[in-house]
């Protein structure tokens, strides 16, 4: 009866174990995946992530092509 009692005792410490294993793990891919802001682009309106966007005097733009159209540079 000891026995049978001690032997659940870890299964059950080992199911704890593996079950805040995976929780952290899965809190690590949440903060690995982080999301980025979406920037509108100032020509045609396209929605780029935040780490594409092409800086321009006069906004944020999908493309070189873009800003070059809209700032004449």
């Amino acid at each position: 009866m000891k026995l049978l009692v001690l032997l659940l005792a870890v299964l059950a410490g080992v199911w704890l174990w593996q079950r805040g294993r995976r929780a952290r793990g899965q809190a690590r891919q949440g903060g690995a995946a982080a999301t980025l802001a979406m920037v509108r682009c100032a020509r045609c309106g396209t929605h780029v992530p935040g780490n594409e966007v092409v800086a321009g005097r006069q906004g944020s733009y999908c493309c070189a092509a873009h800003r070059r159209e809209s700032e004449g540079a």
